[in-house]
């Protein structure tokens, strides 16, 4: 799996969300990028049912459960501050056995949808970050395919974005941090959209500027 890099791009000022995917797409359609058919990923939310708190005297935990277009056969659950399980597609089905334990928090469910583009050896996804039926923000997957350690090619990742993104170019994942020398997984570029829509979350819940 290529080094990856995933992060959020602002709204521009006086522009929608789709507006703004499109200026972004723009910008790679004049550089040379080529459309390669589009993606999806998405994350549904769990959290540790009453029942088991209250017998168990646990505190609540959440889980996420998520599924990228990526690698279709593959779900990944991943812990709060914890391990990403990564299994095949049938554990949606084990979800709904275990609601005894797990229960799912319906609107909370949240996803990224989009276009797929190459250029040279990048992949990039472009996508409308939705929770129920609006668009909460934009993400921006960039993929160097040849190279399989991730902090190898930030440098090169760094250039290209910047090529489209300007200012929003964002830092270091954190994830390149804790790879060091090792080689980069499916389940760091879904760590890293988990991070995105729980930042996109937290966005919606802060109270808009200038209203007492």
């Amino acid at each position: 799996v290529p080094g990856c890099s995933v992060s959020q791009v602002p709204v521009a000022e006086g522009k929608s969300v789709q507006q703004t995917v499109e200026i972004l797409t723009r910008k790679l359609e004049l550089l040379g990028a080529e459309k390669q058919g589009t993606f999806c990923v998405d994350c549904e939310t769990y959290h540790t049912a009453a029942s088991t708190i209250s017998s168990q005297g646990q505190t609540g935990k959440l889980m996420y459960v998520m599924h990228n277009s990526e690698y279709p056969l593959s779900c990944f659950a991943l812990f709060e501050n914890g391990p990403c399980l990564i299994a095949d597609a049938n554990f949606d089905i084990l979800m709904v056995k275990l609601k005894g334990f797990f229960q799912n928090a319906k609107a909370n469910k949240i996803e990224s949808r989009g276009t797929r583009y190459q250029y040279c050896d990048f992949l990039v996804k472009v996508g409308t970050v939705t929770m129920g039926p609006s668009a909460r923000g934009i993400s921006v997957e960039v993929e160097y395919c040849p190279c399989v350690i991730a902090n190898d090619c930030w440098n090169l990742l760094m250039e290209f974005m910047q090529s489209f993104m300007g200012n929003h170019t964002p830092g270091i994942p954190s994830v390149f941090g804790t790879k060091h020398d090792s080689i980069y997984s499916p389940a760091d570029t879904v760590v890293q959209y988990m991070e995105l829509f729980n930042k996109i979350r937290k966005q919606q819940q802060v109270p808009v500027a200038g209203i007492r």
